[in-house]
């Protein structure tokens, strides 16, 4: 009776902190090959909506959340993607929800989509504060928070995880180069074999991120102030 009881806890437990992708609304679909799914911001106006995706439920795996957003985004030819905010009752637009959120999907032929250079977004992972160095300058990233620097064309960026048995990864960023997505992990990651909707790149606990699924994060996430 006891192994009963412990056994319904744990799965009650499970459903209750599982996350589930529903989607919500589909307006129509397009017909296209592209693989990516980028964050557009002003494009939205000229983008061609499509539907919607409901994220329900908080989860710390946020690749598995973004690889099933992804796979709706598929099902109806979305391209690109924008957060929906809820609104409060005086029809203000409510905080971002992790654990309740929902993401428009639009086709937006490529050749209009904002190219986006000269950044680096340094991701912290989802439950662990994460410590690191850039050209010897301390920053302490909390969970679910990512840091964003301007480089500048030609400089060395060094970038250690200051561990004993840690990672450090230089980085000479070209004028004109499209920006740079790692996040900082102290766990091992299995990587997208695809390289679409995962990771790509990985020096032991700097990981590389592809772009889709980092402009994912960087709207799941917040953005840290440089002098944390």
């Amino acid at each position: 009776m006891k192994n009963l009881i412990i056994v319904a806890f744990a799965l009650g437990f499970q459903l209750f902190s599982a996350q589930n992708v529903y989607m919500t609304r589909v307006e129509k679909t397009n017909d296209n090959a592209d693989k990516f799914l980028y964050k557009i911001d002003n494009e939205a106006k000229d983008a061609e909506y499509l539907g919607e995706v409901e994220v329900q439920g908080f989860s710390k795996n946020d690749a598995d959340v973004f690889s099933l957003i992804y796979k709706k985004a598929k099902e109806i030819g979305a391209n690109s993607f924008s957060w929906k905010p809820f609104e409060n009752i005086d029809g203000s637009p409510a905080d971002f929800n992790p654990s309740n959120y929902k993401i428009n999907l639009y086709y937006l032929p490529k050749e209009k989509l904002t190219e986006q250079t000269g950044n680096l977004y340094l991701f912290a992972s989802s439950d662990k504060e994460q410590r690191i160095s850039i050209n010897r300058k301390d920053y302490v990233l909390s969970p679910r928070t990512y840091l964003l620097l301007k480089t500048v064309s030609g400089e060395v960026y060094t970038i250690s995880t200051k561990k004993l048995l840690g990672s450090t990864i230089k980085l000479q960023p070209k004028a004109g180069e499209q920006n740079l997505y790692f996040q900082i992990s102290s766990t091992k990651i299995k990587s997208d074999d695809t390289g679409v909707g995962g990771l790509n790149l990985k020096s032991g606990d700097i990981i590389g991120l592809e772009k889709s699924y980092a402009e994912f994060l960087s709207t799941i996430y917040n953005k840290q102030k440089q002098g944390n």
